[in-house]
């Protein structure tokens, strides 16, 4: 029974404690007991706080008893990422020069709206060394596991919030995306993640002005996505770039139907190599939405190769990270990241000007390709998930020179809509012949976050997808095989 409550939705829980047939007091009690189970393998948490949680969750169950929710999110398990801040709680960004950190004073605008509804914090998930790669490995915490094969990587940066949605570990999980970080993990390891509009979701501390970092849910369901951004998107006064709040509900109008949306399917971007079982587990998933009445057809929109910009932007962003270092700290760190922000330090204003025109062509072009397309639907990632251990494929590596190996290799479908502020999400479409999940992305102009997710949930209805069960069991693959066969 503790399995079957933690693997309920949030919008299930919550249907749940208004009837009076389930307690949150359970419900954190099932959350923790998963985590209990499969942390010790997994490593989604860098800690976590059951004490604290359960005390929240008897609170939460006194006004629920009364028929006082807090908000929509009372008594829900919910964890938060280790470079989000929550009052009393320290942020450690993945990293040993952190370990001295003060707790939090006050919590992150998201985290803020969070506990305004009654969100239950368990806990503070992992991540790579501030957050600065595609996989989720870091000197503090070590090796996140896929759950599906724990020899392989869950992505990252935000994959210890993947691995705890997929495992029941917590219903909503948020994280952060500044070139894929919550779309790849969600790929990875066969949830759903969407990264908002950016500015939809305030934030402080303020970003530098090379400004991509959007932070959203990873959730087993849509509707569970919808719930927490109706939460999330509440205005903040610390972020002054913030949108403006629309109060919009994305529960409302989630079910509207795609018929008639013109969705452009792009295989490759117009240059890209990809897994030839994660093209063909795609291309399948696509013609869901042509069942479904959507006008589908093949189009790229034109960005090309922004590789060497990419670079440039990157190797800036991580210059902070080491900036006021010590030697001793330094030592501590990862390597890849000290050498990836060396090359930023030698970087001139030229360089991050010209990159920028480069971020701006990509933003123009994208506009001007949502003027016939209200959606455009990709893969995620071009490969499926790696060994654990490494920073890229060997495939992509292989054909690559020691410094493009500094960056992240296989975000490419994923990081230029970073750039141009876009909502993107990625849900889970199949699987490969090994058991290992398949992401599909969906992305959309910007401020159209309730069309992705409305199309997302189209797709999920159509295909329904299950969570892979105990990791030790040896039918995970074979079970995870059986759900692919789309209808």
């Amino acid at each position: 029974m503790s399995d079957e409550i933690a693997l309920l939705p949030a919008t299930e829980l919550l249907a749940r404690y208004r009837a009076k047939t389930l307690s949150p007091v359970e419900a954190v009690e099932a959350s923790l007991a998963r985590t209990e189970r499969y942390d010790a393998t997994l490593n989604a948490f860098r800690v976590v706080e059951p004490d604290e949680a359960l005390a929240a969750a008897r609170e939460s169950e006194a006004r629920w008893m009364r028929g006082e929710p807090l908000g929509l999110l009372d008594g829900v398990p919910t964890s938060i990422k280790d470079s989000h801040d929550v009052k009393g709680w320290t942020t450690l960004h993945g990293s040993l020069t952190m370990q001295d950190t003060q707790p939090a004073g006050s919590d992150t605008p998201h985290v803020a709206r969070l506990r305004e509804h009654g969100a239950i914090f368990l806990g503070k998930t992992t991540l790579c060394e501030f957050g600065w790669k595609c996989v989720t490995d870091s000197p503090l915490t070590g090796v996140t596991r896929n759950p599906w094969n724990h020899e392989k990587t869950a992505s990252g940066s935000s994959g210890g919030a993947a691995v705890a949605a997929a495992m029941g570990m917590a219903a909503i999980n948020m994280g952060g995306d500044g070139g894929g970080s919550i779309r790849a993990p969600a790929a990875f390891c066969g949830v759903f993640g969407i990264k908002p509009t950016y500015g939809r979701v305030p934030r402080f501390p303020a970003e530098s002005f090379v400004a991509c970092a959007h932070f959203g849910p990873l959730t087993r369901t849509v509707g569970d996505a919808a719930l927490a951004m109706t939460v999330i998107t509440g205005p903040d006064h610390r972020d002054a770039f913030a949108l403006p709040y629309d109060g919009r509900d994305y529960s409302t109008g989630l079910d509207s139907r795609v018929k008639g949306l013109r969705i452009a399917y792009s295989a490759d971007l117009g240059y890209l190599n990809v897994d030839p079982e994660v093209a063909a587990t795609v291309g399948k998933a696509v013609r869901v939405f042509e069942d479904l009445g959507a006008i589908v057809e093949e189009a790229d929109p034109g960005l090309g190769d922004t590789f060497e910009a990419y670079k440039v932007m990157n190797s800036a962003y991580q210059v902070p990270k080491i900036h006021g270092k010590t030697a001793e700290q330094i030592a501590m760190m990862d390597p890849v990241l000290i050498a990836n922000a060396r090359i930023g330090e030698t970087l001139s204003a030229f360089d991050l000007l010209e990159a920028g025109k480069v971020r701006a062509d990509m933003a123009f072009k994208m506009a001007e390709f949502h003027q016939r397309h209200d959606l455009l639907v990709t893969p995620t990632l071009s490969v499926p998930a790696f060994e654990v251990g490494r920073n890229n494929p060997s495939m992509l590596e292989e054909v690559s020179s020691a410094e493009d190996r500094l960056y992240c290799l296989f975000n490419h479908f994923l990081y230029q809509v970073n750039y141009t502020h876009q909502p993107a999400a990625s849900l889970p479409c199949g699987f490969t012949h090994d058991g290992l999940p398949v992401g599909l992305q969906i992305i959309g102009p910007r401020f159209s976050d309730h069309v992705v997710l409305a199309a997302s949930r189209a797709f999920e209805t159509i295909a329904p997808f299950r969570m892979p069960g105990p990791p030790q069991l040896d039918c995970v693959n074979a079970n995870a095989r059986d759900s692919a066969q789309l209808p």
